[in-house]
């Protein structure tokens, strides 16, 4: 798969696609099924499939105290999409440049001059260009005009509900990581670099394997039940806390792992944890001795939740 960041870097081997346009937050399993409905049609046209994403994501441009928190930052969507038969991405700078541009310039610069879409589908709901002001309509009218079938993607329901980003948030605020899971076609993770930290956890017994996230907002906050992938003897069983650490007046979001049983350095490993059970919040303790406590009691109630 080819990750092509910007119109300038387009080139005339990139020119003829079947497409489709999104954020892909998540690649949970209505993306799946958009991508499905894609690769089926791109393999008898025998053309590549390409996705046309953003970043940032246009509510994290327009309004950046609104946005939601990303299911999955650029680096995991990119890795999912890469799983789903995606040939290529085409990673727009979401900017005034591109916020201005009216819709017509929108097909012209990007379907047209840059991709030479020849299939694509999108929500008959989706908006583009200057204002939101370009419609699904106006894709069907270009597609007429320039020679390129537009469709609209199928609703993809479980439980009676259509499955979304905003959806699988839900879940994970409510701690139903079954949910979540049914949703995303796979448990809910969060991967990364291990970096050395403070150190603090293994001066108390509870050495943790320590992953910044690279991003503003997690959607996500306290202790839960996990396992991690990534490295040898996967997978690895534990208890994490993903927060701003309180007690020690952090302020910076961490995920914090503490694996049971183990005590390997993978200091640089890249790393996916998967989130299975929800203990409880984060919370600020008076003393160090203190969290040293809820901390044996967590790993407990971790330890019990695999045992069952």
């Amino acid at each position: 798969m080819e990750l092509i960041r910007g119109l300038h870097n387009l080139r005339p081997r990139h020119r003829g696609c079947a497409a489709t346009i999104g954020n892909f937050d998540g690649v949970h399993l209505g993306h799946q099924a958009v991508l499905g409905q894609l690769s089926e049609r791109a393999a008898v046209l025998n053309l590549p499939v390409a996705v046309i994403t953003f970043e940032p994501q246009p509510r994290e441009y327009f309004t950046p105290d609104l946005a939601p928190p990303r299911l999955t930052r650029f680096r995991e969507k990119v890795e999912a999409l890469s799983r789903f038969g995606v040939n290529q991405i085409l990673c727009l700078r979401f900017d005034d440049r591109l916020a201005g541009l009216p819709p017509d310039g929108f097909i012209r610069r990007i379907l047209l001059d840059g991709l030479g879409v020849k299939y694509l589908v999108v929500g008959d709901d989706f908006h583009f260009g200057r204002e939101r002001e370009g419609t699904f309509q106006m894709l069907v009218d270009a597609g007429e005009a320039h020679d390129f079938q537009v469709v609209n993607m199928h609703t993809f329901d479980i439980d009676h509900a259509r499955v979304s980003s905003t959806r699988i948030r839900e879940a994970l605020s409510a701690g139903d990581f079954a949910m979540a899971e049914s949703l995303l076609g796979r448990p809910y993770r969060m991967s990364g670099r291990v970096a050395h930290g403070d150190k603090r956890g293994r001066t108390i017994g509870f050495p943790t394997a320590n992953i910044f996230l690279h991003r503003s907002a997690t959607p996500l906050q306290g202790v839960f039940a996990v396992e991690m992938f990534g490295i040898k003897g996967e997978p690895h069983q534990g208890v994490a806390n993903i927060g701003t650490r309180p007690t020690v007046d952090g302020t910076r979001t961490l995920l914090e792992v503490h694996l049971f049983d183990f005590d390997a350095e993978i200091y640089g490993c890249h790393v996916q944890v998967n989130f299975l059970h929800r203990l409880r919040a984060e919370q600020r303790f008076d003393s160090f001795e203190a969290l040293k406590q809820q901390i044996s009691v967590d790993a407990k109630q971790a330890r019990e939740f695999f045992k069952n």
